[in-house]
C-alpha cells in the first residue's frame, strides 16, 4: 500500500532518501500547521505554528519505521490531516508524520513541550485535532517537486 508521508529532517534529503527506500517519489512541498520543529541530535515536532516540508510517497512504511527507530520509542508515526485543497490533489485525507518523543532524543521531558500527563503518544494524538497540513505556497495551488525513483 502507498503512503503519503509528510517529512521535516534528513528524510527531505534526496540522497537520504535514495540510500533508504528503493521505492519513492517525492510529490511536492507542503507546511504542517499547528506543529514546529525542534532541533537536537534528530529534530522532531512539538506544538507550534508550522514548519515545512515535503510530502513523499511510498509503499516502504515499514522501512521507514525502522529507519525513524518507531520500534525503540524514538519516534512515533501518527496520521496527520490535509487541508481540502491539498487532499483532493493527492486523492488521500491524511499523511503520516514522525514526531519524536523529546526525552528519547535527549531534549528533555514531554512535560515541557506537550500539554497534559498521559502517555506520550497520547499526548500526541490529543493535540493533532488542532494540525493538518496545506499547500506550501500562498496562491494555495501545490506544486509537485522533481521526483526520484
Amino acid at each position: 500500500m502507498v503512503v503519503l508521508v509528510f517529512v521535516y529532517g534528513t528524510l527531505t534529503n534526496d540522497e537520504q532518501v535514495a540510500s533508504l527506500l528503493d521505492s519513492y517519489r517525492f510529490v511536492g512541498s507542503a507546511t504542517c500547521m499547528g506543529l514546529r520543529r525542534l532541533d537536537g541530535r534528530y529534530p522532531t515536532l512539538v506544538p507550534g505554528d508550522s514548519v515545512t516540508g515535503r510530502l513523499l510517497e511510498t509503499d516502504e512504511i515499514e522501512r521507514l519505521d525502522l529507519y525513524e527507530g518507531v520500534d525503540r520509542g524514538l519516534y512515533h508515526r501518527v496520521s496527520v490531516s490535509l487541508a481540502p485543497s491539498l487532499a483532493a490533489t493527492v486523492s488521500t485525507s491524511t499523511a503520516s508524520v514522525y514526531i519524536g518523543d523529546p526525552a528519547a532524543l535527549g531534549l528533555g521531558s514531554p512535560d515541557q513541550y506537550w500539554p497534559g500527563t498521559a502517555a506520550f503518544p497520547s499526548r500526541i494524538e490529543r493535540c493533532l485535532s488542532a494540525t493538518h497540513i496545506e499547500f506550501v505556497n500562498k496562491n494555495n495551488k501545490f506544486e509537485p517537486r522533481p521526483t526520484a525513483v
